[in-house]
C-alpha cells in the first residue's frame, strides 16, 4: 500500500491484510485478523477487529465499529468470525458483531447493502444481498434478513426472527415474529401485514403476471376468512401459482415463531 492511502494517524496491526487500493483515513484502527478486499475506503475513526473478512469496494463511515466481540454473556473470547461481501455502504456508528460458538461462530453480511447510521447487527445474523437497514434498525442475535428486504428506521427485531425477501418493514415497528416475503408490515395500532410491497417489486423488475400471482396469494392469506393453514392448503391446490407463491408457502411452513398477518 502506498503511504498516501493511509493517514499517518491510522493504526494497522501487522497481521492485517490491507491492499494498496484501499484508503484508510484519520484515526482508524484495524486489528489483528482483519482482511480487507480491494478498493475499500475507511473515511475516518473506523474500528475493525478480527477475525473479520471483508470483500471489495466497501465504504465505512466515521465511528462504525465492525467485528467487535458479540454482546452475549456466554461469550468467552472464542475466535468467532465476521464476513462481509462486496459493494456495501456502512454508515456512521454502525455496529456489526462477530458470531458466537453456539450460533455457528459466524455473522455474515452479503453484498450491495446500504446499512444506515446507528444500525446494529447482532451476533450470528445473516443478511442477504441488496437488503437495506435504515437508521437505527436493531437486529438481535441470530436474525436472518433475506435478499432485497428493507428494515425501517428504529425497528427492533427479536432474536431468531426471519425477515422475508422483498419485504418492507415500516419505521418504528417492533418485530417479534417472522415477516412474510413480499409484504409491507408496519405498526399501526397493532403490527400486521396490510399490503403487498407492490412498488418495491415493480422497481425490481417483477412482471405484471408475477405481481398478480403474489397479490392473489396475499388476498387468500390476509383478506379471506380462512386461517393460515386453510389458506396454505388452498394456495397449494391451485395450479400455475408460480415460483414466488411457492417461496411464500415454504417460508410460512418453515416458520417457528409464526408469521405476522
Amino acid at each position: 500500500m502506498t503511504s498516501s492511502n493511509i493517514h499517518p494517524t491510522a493504526i494497522i496491526h501487522p497481521s492485517a491484510r490491507v491492499p494498496e487500493s484501499c484508503k484508510v483515513g484519520p484515526y482508524c484502527v484495524i486489528g489483528a485478523g482483519v482482511e480487507l478486499g480491494e478498493g475499500c475506503h475507511l473515511v475516518s475513526h473506523v474500528a475493525i477487529e478480527g477475525p473479520t473478512k471483508i470483500g471489495a469496494d466497501n465504504g465505512f463511515f466515521p465511528f462504525s465499529a465492525i467485528g467487535m466481540a458479540p454482546q452475549d454473556v456466554t461469550y468467552k473470547g472464542e475466535p468467532t468470525r465476521l464476513e462481509i461481501g462486496d459493494h456495501n455502504e456502512i454508515r456512521e456508528y454502525v455496529t456489526i458483531n462477530r458470531g458466537t460458538v453456539k450460533g455457528g461462530g459466524l455473522t455474515k453480511v452479503g453484498s450491495h447493502l446500504l446499512i444506515m447510521a446507528y444500525t446494529h447487527i447482532g451476533h450470528d445474523c445473516v443478511i442477504g444481498d441488496h437488503a437495506m437497514l435504515v437508521n437505527g434498525a436493531t437486529l438481535g442475535g441470530h436474525v436472518i434478513v433475506e435478499e432485497w428486504a428493507v428494515v425501517g428506521a428504529l425497528c427492533p427485531v427479536h432474536q431468531f426472527v426471519r425477515i422475508g425477501a422483498h419485504s418492507y418493514v415500516g419505521g418504528g415497528t417492533t418485530i417479534t415474529q417472522d415477516v412474510l416475503p413480499f409484504s409491507m408490515t408496519s405498526a399501526a395500532r397493532e403490527t400486521h401485514a396490510y399490503l403487498m410491497n407492490k412498488v418495491g417489486l415493480q422497481r425490481r423488475g417483477f412482471s405484471k403476471e408475477r405481481i398478480a400471482k403474489i397479490h392473489h396469494a396475499y388476498k387468500v392469506l390476509l383478506a379471506s376468512k380462512m386461517n393460515t393453514s386453510q389458506a396454505l392448503e388452498k394456495l397449494k391446490s391451485e395450479a400455475d401459482r408460480g415460483e414466488d407463491v411457492d417461496m411464500l408457502i415454504r417460508f410460512i411452513e418453515a416458520s417457528e415463531r409464526g408469521v405476522i398477518k
